[in-house]
This record gives C-alpha cells, structure tokens and sequence, in this order.
C-alpha cells in the first residue's frame, strides 16, 4: 500500500478535508495482483466551495504529479470532489466505480460472443 499510503498523505496535507478516502481499485482492472494503478479518491473540503471541478481536479494534480508521471505509478484516478454543502446535498455518497472491461477482460467478453478481432478474424 506504498502508493496509496503517500497519495493519502499528500492530499491530507494539501487540502484541509473533512472526509479523505483513498480507495485501490486496481483489484478490478486487468493489472497484476497487488497492483496500485487504479484509484478513487472521495473528498470534502471547504476548499472546493465555488469551484468549478475542473478547477478541483486541477488542484488534486499538481498535488499528484510525481505519483501521476512516475513509470508504473497512478494509471487512473477517479475523483469525486465536494465542498461540505455539496457533499450534504449527495446524500453523503460517492459514485461507485464501472467495472473495468478494458484489457482481457474485454477480449474475454469478445471471444464469448464471438466478436471479430482487430484482423476482421472470429473469435
């Protein structure tokens, strides 16, 4: 939990959250076990309060850049991002993630239907 411990710490001392959750999802992606790839990241904090989320996600990269731009570092980031009003007015309740149907698991679901491969080939 190397890379999830060190994205919880940076964004607890970047941003004065109220709630901070930090979730490895890699388990659900086409990645090697114990994988920290894919993650969701649930915030509140006061300093989101009349901001854009693009604004927000902006800040939350600049935080992460190093875990961004690192070779095997963050390959995805999900980010769910409130000011407390907002996070009250959700009824205090992240978005849960799609499952991933990239990489094999993909081509798994082609093949059982019999989809044509990237040769035009059945499979």
């Amino acid at each position: 939990m190397k890379m999830q411990s060190a994205i919880e710490a940076k964004l607890a001392d970047a941003f004065d959250a109220s709630i901070l959750h930090v979730e490895n999802e890699s388990h659900k992606h086409s990645v090697p076990p114990n994988s920290e790839t894919h993650f969701k990241v649930t915030m509140v904090s006061s300093a989101f309060a009349g901001q854009m989320k693009v604004k927000r996600h902006q800040a939350i990269y600049k935080v992460l850049a190093e875990e961004l731009e690192m070779a095997g570092g963050v390959h995805a980031l999900a980010l769910h991002l409130y000011s407390p009003e907002e996070w009250e007015a959700s009824g205090q309740v992240a978005p849960a993630s799609p499952d991933c149907m990239g990489g094999s698991k993909a081509d798994s679901v082609s093949v059982a239907s019999g989809v044509q491969n990237s040769n035009g080939e059945r499979s």
